[in-house]
């Protein structure tokens, strides 16, 4: 089975945003990415829009119905762009001030269940597929799959930091058998955070993952390669 490829674009508005400029435009990065062979465009709504903003969003709903995953936090602000939006999926991550990036799955307390649960009915009202981010770890797969989840995104984070052999195929065994439940409790399964062209290869082994989502190591080697090239070299891996 062909892997299916998401492409995070956000540090091409990163890019933009530190100029304060209108380029590079994620628009123009988002029709490269999907004519060089990506499945699927994915970007981070954060509270903070430092990246992506809320025309961001718009914008590429628009133009690109049926190809934008968006990432965001639950809370009302991006669920309300969410539904007006309608992005092809929406994964649900959790999002801490002053991050650099996401550094881990949904913690499920009680609060952040409900939290989620409710905005799982509302996404699904308007027909757009769900996915939770969370760690590889059977308690948590479980919790997705009560409040409603059609995906989950496996976070790799320990995989992609890993300092040794035994660590990594550790990690690659925490993945397979979390891929390997999530599809018996009914999910499709993803997985991303860390991936890039050296370590990709033994998750893109594990059975059961139907979509790896990577962006720093792409936007970073088409630096040198132009997107296109960073793109299909991926895609190609995959």
């Amino acid at each position: 089975m062909t892997l299916k490829l998401g492409v995070n674009i956000d540090h091409v508005a990163t890019l933009r945003n530190a100029r304060k400029a209108a380029y590079p435009d994620p628009i123009d990065a988002a029709a490269i990415c999907l004519a060089a062979g990506a499945d699927f465009i994915v970007v981070h709504l954060r509270k903070d829009q430092r990246h992506i903003t809320q025309k961001d969003v718009e914008q590429l709903c628009k133009l690109f119905p049926g190809k934008i995953h968006l990432e965001c936090a639950a809370t009302d602000f991006a669920e309300k762009i969410a539904l007006k939006c309608k992005p092809h999926s929406v994964c649900i991550v959790p999002e801490v001030p002053g991050e650099v990036t996401t550094t881990g799955g949904l913690k499920f307390t009680p609060a952040v269940q409900k939290r989620i649960f409710s905005m799982v009915e509302k996404l699904h009202k308007k027909h757009i597929l769900v996915s939770l981010f969370i760690d590889p770890v059977a308690a948590d797969l479980r919790v997705a799959a009560r409040l409603g989840a059609d995906i989950v995104e496996l976070c790799t984070r320990q995989y992609s930091e890993a300092k040794t052999a035994k660590q990594c195929q550790k990690q690659v065994q925490d993945l397979a058998l979390s891929a390997l439940l999530a599809q018996e409790l009914g999910m499709q399964v993803h997985a991303g955070h860390g991936l890039d062209y050296h370590n990709v290869l033994a998750v893109a082994d594990i059975g059961g993952i139907s979509c790896m989502n990577i962006g720093f190591s792409i936007i970073t080697r088409s630096l040198f390669a132009g997107l296109p090239s960073a793109v299909e070299e991926m895609k190609n891996l995959l």
